[in-house]
């Protein structure tokens, strides 16, 4: 082959692969105009991440908002963009906003997704948008029929220190909410995310057990319990309970596996199986989860039967510590304060701390005054 003909075909090689590699543009340092960020947080068992450009103020103070910085309402942008557009709530790249599970946006609900978030900005309100565009350079193709929600919110104007880069903030948190609040320049846009913390944990749970940890007697036990403290779902907790005590399957006897059973049978009415089931998960505790057993009885008002564990505790253990305590609030309870005065001056004699003694010191008092605990 002729060196020409050689040349000829490097150089067309050459070509495709530089053609081949347009895709793939050089990517250079912003020089600190627009920061890539991040953040996040978990409600329950829900995930909310937010990615956004975090432009900055850089002196233009007063001249951000209702301007062509962030416009107020709908604008149509040029550069080949002829649709009226959001401000895109930051800079750059469409801000994106992800939730694991079902919220709701100041109390309109929003399905479980990733969403392209916008706002159409107002001199005393603004609409946020989930779009379910996320891929969308800022709001330039912004396309409404892609909206999956919107919703007001009221913004305060007033932030005594000026925010320089724009970010997003949570606030105000509950067991099942939270308040995200965009804040820049003297602006904050606040709006609040709820979950049904109950039915998203409970699919969770489901969801977990689903795996490998379905056969792990500790887990469905964890999850029995939880379903107990929050009085939901007690079928299928007792259905877990039955794996976890069955001879044939976990085998678990312990005090803690067969109360929670028996509590979930009382819980579903079924008082004769729970108090059968309850008599072996007694025989099984130690000495505090009897004396913790027999407070709980207290707690629900079932003073007579307290009193049998209290004094099944105090027998079985010979007086061990705590169950002077709990003979002193049986019989306090049932009226008997002479007799509660005498377990209680024989506790205080075998507190093994401080705030013990100094409790049961204090019931002394009470109790040699004529007063019940």
């Amino acid at each position: 082959m002729k060196a020409s003909s050689r040349m000829w075909i490097a150089l067309v090689a050459l070509l495709l692969l530089q053609t081949s590699s347009f895709s793939q543009a050089l990517r250079l340092p912003d020089d600190g105009v627009n920061l890539p960020r991040k953040t996040g947080t978990k409600i329950g068992v829900t995930n909310i991440d937010i990615s956004w450009n975090a432009p900055g103020v850089k002196g233009r103070e007063g001249k951000i908002w209702g301007t062509s910085i962030a416009w107020y309402g709908f604008t149509v942008l040029g550069f080949g963009s002829n649709v009226e557009s959001p401000w895109r709530a930051g800079a750059n790249e469409s801000t994106t906003i992800s939730f694991s599970t079902d919220v709701t946006i100041n109390g309109k609900k929003l399905p479980a997704g990733s969403y392209g978030f916008f706002i159409a900005v107002y001199p005393d309100s603004c609409t946020l948008i989930f779009n379910k565009n996320t891929k969308g350079w800022g709001s330039y193709f912004y396309r409404k029929e892609l909206d999956a929600l919107r919703v007001t919110a009221i913004q305060q104007k007033d932030m005594k220190e000026s925010r320089e880069r724009l970010d997003y903030i949570f606030s105000k948190e509950t067991d099942h909410s939270i308040e995200v609040a965009l804040e820049w320049e003297r602006w904050r846009i606040p709006f609040t995310v709820e979950v049904d913390l109950i039915n998203t944990s409970l699919a969770e749970i489901r969801s977990q057990l689903s795996g490998a940890i379905g056969f792990d007697p500790p887990s469905l036990e964890a999850a029995a319990g939880w379903c107990l403290r929050k009085k939901v779902n007690y079928e299928e907790a007792l259905g877990w309970m039955n794996i976890v005590t069955d001879p044939n399957m976990g085998n678990i006897k312990t005090f803690s596996a067969l109360s929670t059973k028996a509590s979930l049978l009382t819980r579903l009415n079924q008082q004769a199986e729970a108090d059968k089931i309850m008599q072996g998960a007694l025989e099984n505790a130690t000495t505090l989860e009897m004396h913790q057993y027999g407070r709980q009885l207290l707690g629900e008002k079932r003073v007579k039967e307290a009193m049998a564990v209290f004094e099944k505790n105090f027998k079985k253990n010979k007086g061990a510590w705590p169950t002077n305590v709990g003979m002193m609030r049986g019989y306090s309870a049932m009226g008997d304060l002479k007799k509660a005065l005498e377990h209680a001056k024989l506790a205080v004699a075998q507190a093994p701390d401080d705030l013990n003694k100094s409790f049961l010191e204090q019931a002394v008092k009470t109790l040699e005054s004529g007063k019940a605990l």
